[in-house]
């Protein structure tokens, strides 16, 4: 499980604020960055595990821990999930996994 607590970003104010107002995230959870393929983590106080998916929710590519001041992109993506540093290794997260997405109320 990568989250159980992961914020939809999915309108233009949502995407551009990001985690910027964050100091750090806690286990369980991060921010879903819908439609989205790539991402900067200039201004950012910590760094952060990206998951890039496409639109069927199979992993495309898995960055981790990118600290601030990076440019990521995946052209073959959807949307991003963005997590915890140390996420995607502790699940064993990679390119080619098929994601199981639930909404909760």
């Amino acid at each position: 499980m990568l989250g159980d607590a992961i914020d939809l970003a999915d309108t233009s104010e949502k995407r551009r604020t990001g985690l910027l107002k964050h100091t750090h995230l806690d286990h369980g959870t991060g921010l879903w960055i819908v439609p989205c393929e790539s991402v900067h983590t200039f201004f950012m106080k910590f760094p952060i595990d990206l998951v890039y998916i496409d639109r069927k929710h199979q992993v495309r590519k898995v960055r981790h821990a990118v600290p601030a001041w990076r440019l990521s992109a995946c052209l073959s993506a959807h949307s991003i999930l963005e997590l915890p540093p140390g996420t995607a290794r502790d699940t064993g997260t990679q390119a080619g996994d098929q994601l199981e997405i639930e909404k909760r109320p």
